[in-house]
């Protein structure tokens, strides 16, 4: 019997496939990551960054946050606080 949905790990993707869902480039993906905007897991063994789709939900958001006017500065600022609380 195949796992349900609840008990399954998350799909993990590839930064291009992030990249591709959000509809941005690759470079941009590595930028908000340069920034702090989103932060990868790394694989312990490969230590490669697992993407999921929580990260691609992030990047629109980030994306239409900052079309709106938005500076990433200032997103990757109240983002900071709010970890802080």
């Amino acid at each position: 019997m195949p796992p349900s949905a609840s008990t399954s790990r998350p799909e993990r993707l590839r930064i291009s496939t992030v990249a591709e869902r959000a509809g941005v480039s690759r470079q941009t993906v590595e930028y908000y990551i340069l920034l702090g905007l989103i932060t990868p897991a790394r694989d312990p063994r490969t230590r490669r960054r697992i993407f999921t789709e929580d990260h691609v939900r992030r990047v629109v958001l980030i994306r239409q946050l900052n079309q709106s006017g938005y500076p990433l500065r200032e997103i990757r600022e109240i983002w900071l606080r709010d970890k802080e609380t």
